[in-house]
């Protein structure tokens, strides 16, 4: 997969996430630092449903829209992370405990941020100024 292929990637992952209501969504872009990946996209969910919700609908809009299936998938709900590892690009779902417990993020602290521009984002933003304004 080229690297726009594998940033395309990336986003719809984040987009697939948005979709489902998965909050604090990143990309780090692990190109330079790891040889197993291009991207690490991390989100937080309320519960196990949800990150079970995100994770068949990334795998179904995926495989529709791309002919491409997780080389692997790890879900371990009561530890309230799952992946999806499409090689060049590996979503985490995370609960928000195991997100803390876990700390992707600071592990990779050195790992550039793709900038996301994701649809739910305005719409969170002016239903939160909305009922708080």
């Amino acid at each position: 997969m080229s690297a726009v292929q594998s940033e395309s990637l990336a986003r719809r992952l984040a987009t697939l996430a948005d979709s489902k209501k998965a909050e604090d969504i990143i990309a780090l872009d692990m190109r330079g630092l790891v040889a197993y990946t291009d991207f690490l996209i991390v989100c937080t969910v309320r519960n196990e449903r949800q990150a079970a919700g995100i994770v068949d609908e990334v795998r179904v809009q995926v495989k529709r829209e791309s002919a491409l299936l997780p080389a692997g998938t790890e879900a371990a709900g009561e530890a309230g992370w799952a992946i999806l590892d499409y090689l060049d690009c590996v979503l985490h779902v995370f609960t928000s405990e195991a997100r803390d417990r876990y700390q992707l993020e600071d592990l990779w602290r050195e790992a550039p941020r793709l900038e996301l521009q994701l649809p739910q984002d305005g719409v969170r933003g002016h239903l939160y100024g909305a009922a708080h304004g």
